[in-house]
Order: C-alpha cells, then sequence, then structure tokens
C-alpha cells in the first residue's frame, strides 16, 4: 500500500514538473510577445518575420499598430518608429503579392472635453490594484501627470487590444531593457492584476531575455519546424543556413523542447551553441547542460538527444558531417520522467 502511494505521488509530480514547461500562451498572446520584444530589442529583421506571422494568424493591422504606438513609452520613440517603418514595409510587400490584411476596428481617441487626469488616474489606480504613492510623483510631477494623461488615459483609452494584452506587452518590452528590472517587477504585479498568470508571465519574460541574450539578427529564427514536429516534444523552430555543400540549419527551442532519441548514420553532426540553456545526452552517459559558446561533436552511429532546459529558450547551428549514404535514423522520445530528473 504504502508502495502504491509513493508511486502516485511520484507520478503526480513528475506530471506536474513536465507539464510546467509548456508555454500556456495562445498564439495570438505569442505574437504579442514576439512583437514587442522584437521592438524593444530593435531587431528589424526578425521582428518582420513576427509581424508576417501575425499577420498570417489574422491579427488585424490596427491591433499590431497599438502595440507598436504603446512601445514609445517603454523603449523610445527611436525603437517605435524603427517598427513602424519596418510594418509599413511589411504590409506594402504582403499587399504586392496579393495579400489582403485585415484593417480593423478604429481606435477610441479622447477629445478635449475628456477629463485626461480622472481617466488615468482611474485605469492606473484599476491596474495597480490601489493608489499609487511614490516619491518620484512628488518629486517630478511633470512625470506623472504625462503618466496619467498620455499613457493611461489616451493611450490605453484606445481600446483594440485589452488591458491584458497591454500589460503582456509592457512585460516584454521591459525584460529586454537593461537597467528596468524595478519597473518589470511592478508590471508583472500589475500583470497578474489583469488576470495573467506565472506561466504566461515566465514564458513571455524567458522569452523575451532570451533574445536579449541571443542575438536572433545574426541568424534567423525561422518558421515553426511542423516538418520535423513528429520527432519533438514541444516546439522547435528551424531555419536552413544552406542548401548545398555542407548543410547547417539554425534550430531553436522552447523552454522545455527536445528532440527524440535518434542517429546519424555514415556521417555525424556538429552542434554550435548560440544562445539559452539547454542539454545533450548520449545512450548511457550523463546529461551535459548547454550554454553559448559550446561546440558538440556527434560521431556516426551514436544515439543521442538535445534540446532545452525546462525554464529557458535554447538555440544552436546543427551542421551535418558530409557522407556517402548518410542519413538520420529518429527513435523514442525522451520521456517526461528523464527530463524532468536534469538539473
Amino acid at each position: 500500500m504504502k508502495k502504491t502511494v509513493l508511486f502516485i505521488i511520484c507520478f503526480f509530480m513528475i506530471f506536474m514538473e513536465a507539464d510546467a514547461v509548456q508555454s500556456t500562451l495562445s498564439e495570438r498572446e505569442k505574437n504579442i510577445v514576439e512583437i514587442s520584444s522584437f521592438t524593444s530589442a530593435g531587431n528589424q529583421k526578425q521582428l518582420a518575420l513576427s509581424l508576417n506571422k501575425a499577420l498570417d494568424n489574422k491579427m488585424t493591422i490596427n491591433e499590431i499598430n497599438e502595440i507598436l504606438i504603446q512601445s514609445y513609452a517603454y523603449c523610445g520613440f527611436p525603437r517605435s518608429l524603427n517598427a513602424i517603418t519596418t510594418f509599413i514595409n511589411v504590409v506594402k510587400e504582403r499587399k504586392s503579392k496579393g495579400i489582403k490584411d485585415i484593417q480593423g476596428a478604429e481606435p477610441k481617441v479622447l477629445t478635449s472635453k475628456d477629463n485626461r487626469d480622472a481617466i488615468g488616474d482611474k485605469t492606473r489606480t484599476e491596474l495597480a490594484g490601489g493608489p499609487t504613492v511614490a516619491e518620484w510623483q512628488r518629486f517630478a510631477p511633470g512625470i506623472e501627470q504625462y503618466l496619467k494623461e498620455h499613457l493611461f488615459a489616451d493611450i490605453f483609452a484606445r481600446g483594440i487590444l485589452t488591458n491584458q494584452e497591454r500589460e503582456l506587452a509592457t512585460v516584454s518590452f521591459l525584460s529586454v531593457l537593461i537597467g528596468a528590472e524595478l519597473q518589470l517587477k511592478s508590471h508583472i504585479n500589475i500583470a497578474k492584476n489583469t488576470g495573467l498568470n506565472d506561466d504566461k508571465l515566465n514564458y513571455a519574460v524567458k522569452y523575451a531575455q532570451f533574445i536579449n541574450e541571443y542575438n536572433m539578427g545574426v541568424f534567423p529564427r525561422g518558421a515553426e519546424n511542423t516538418a520535423y514536429a513528429k520527432y519533438f516534444t514541444g516546439t522547435s523552430y528551424l531555419a536552413p543556413l544552406s542548401k548545398n555543400g555542407v548543410k547547417s540549419s539554425n534550430v531553436v527551442f522552447e523552454p522545455g523542447c527536445r528532440n527524440n532519441w535518434h542517429i546519424h548514420h555514415k556521417g555525424g553532426q556538429i552542434l554550435l551553441v548560440t544562445g539559452g540553456s539547454g542539454w545533450y545526452q548520449e545512450w548511457n552517459k550523463p546529461a551535459r547542460k548547454l550554454k553559448a559558446g559550446d561546440v558538440v561533436e556527434i560521431p556516426e552511429g551514436v544515439k543521442h538527444w538535445h534540446g532545452a532546459a525546462k525554464d529557458s529558450f535554447f538555440a544552436h547551428i546543427a551542421i551535418a558531417v558530409p557522407a556517402e549514404g548518410a542519413s538520420n535514423e529518429w527513435l523514442e522520445p525522451v520521456s517526461d520522467a528523464e527530463y524532468s530528473k536534469l538539473k
């Protein structure tokens, strides 16, 4: 009886731990996190890819514009204007290809008859869960006025996005910025007041921090790796870097994502780790933790797997060692029980 109870407890703990690594964000929320993070990072190349993805997912032009407009309050006019210019070019290019994107609802614009001070104070109080009292409000009343009347009145009153979506964007903006830790902490608490849970916020912060650590402008992240999805647990992205000669690809793993056990026959593989934290393991050997700058040389014929840590995105360049008749043999998944033991 005791063994049975112990087994049930252990199974439950493993299940909960494995489940915790999965992203709980909807596709729309992922779009918001990506657009906000790349805007804040000033990475126009990756932002363009994310904008295309969001439009493909039926986000409207006006919804995306609201993210880019709001970004100026957190990462400055230059980043905001650069992002808007990139968006203009994306929309034009899609239109030239015959793609009809949805303009969407028009925002609400406050007039001179609206009491911006009262509207802004009410919105901020609701978001914060109570009145905001800080020394800077008294020391620099001008910035307090701008925050209430412009950010929390003019911008938030525009609608189009919900307050929850605006706070998800804000957390993503701030997670990329160095030196904004206090503001990030404050907005994480505000975001929770809008109903965002820890899993969603952790994902947003980890993704934004990964973008900050790993300059994805060097190598494209690529599209979601649907062609090989059956050989992966979790979500990954694949961007082929070369087509002829030595084949290489950029592979990005979301937290907890890993590929199945597999074998490279008649030709090995080299992994160049470029960002995040991950794992590599050969059959009957302990797992090796990986970080940016690590190199993994995988001999042909060796059963192995590699992927992200539970709490981090992970990226590596995979280089196929050329060989006549080289092939991959995909095997069983890395079980949640095995994976959850890695620390």
